[in-house]
Formats: structure tokens, C-alpha cells, sequence
């Protein structure tokens, strides 16, 4: 859960490899924290970061809709996280099937 603080306490010049975003997004509900504040600590991370950082995390709402609370809640704080990373990010990256789609 300590995810932004990682990424602030690495060393200068080294580039950072997150993988993945929705592991730390799981620890951070079941540790019950405010993910909203979570995630804007890690996008105030990564903006002041010394060196660039990549995040992989999993695509997981183009399936069906979750039959139980958890997972709906889940699928749906995975969908904000993506979208407030994705919007500082320089550059984001689809993938499916091995093949890299450019969003941005």
C-alpha cells in the first residue's frame, strides 16, 4: 500500500517499473483505505518522480458485470484509478493479445 512513498524514496536517474497497479489497488481495499486519496497520492508521485516511471496494471472491465458487491466496487475503483493515471501519463499503452494498441 505504500506504493507513492516507493516511488518518491527511489533513487534519482533509476527508471521505476510498477507492476501492478491493480495488486496495489486490491491491498488498498482490503486494507480499507480512501482510494481516492490513494490514488492522488500515487499521481503526485509519479509527476514528481526523479526518473520515468511505467505502470502495468490489468484491463478488467470489459467483461461482464461482477455478480457480487466487492468485485463490482472493485472493477469500478479500478476504472477511476486507470483513468486518473492515464491522464497525467505521457504515454499509454493497450494491450491485447501481445499486440501494443497507442491510446496516448
Amino acid at each position: 500500500v505504500a506504493l507513492p512513498e516507493a516511488i518518491r524514496n527511489a533513487p534519482a536517474g533509476q527508471p521505476i517499473l510498477v507492476d501492478c497497479l491493480t495488486l496495489w489497488l486490491t491491498n488498498l481495499l482490503l486494507a480499507e483505505r480512501d482510494i481516492a486519496i490513494a490514488i492522488g497520492e500515487l499521481v503526485a508521485a509519479c509527476r514528481e518522480a526523479a526518473a520515468p516511471v511505467v505502470l502495468v496494471s490489468n484491463e478488467v472491465g470489459l467483461g461482464i458485470v461482477p455478480d457480487n458487491a466487492l468485485a463490482r466496487r472493485f472493477r469500478d475503483e479500478a476504472g477511476r484509478l486507470h483513468q486518473r493515471v492515464a491522464v497525467q501519463a505521457g504515454r499509454v499503452v493497450f494491450m491485447v493479445a501481445g499486440l501494443p494498441m497507442q491510446v496516448k
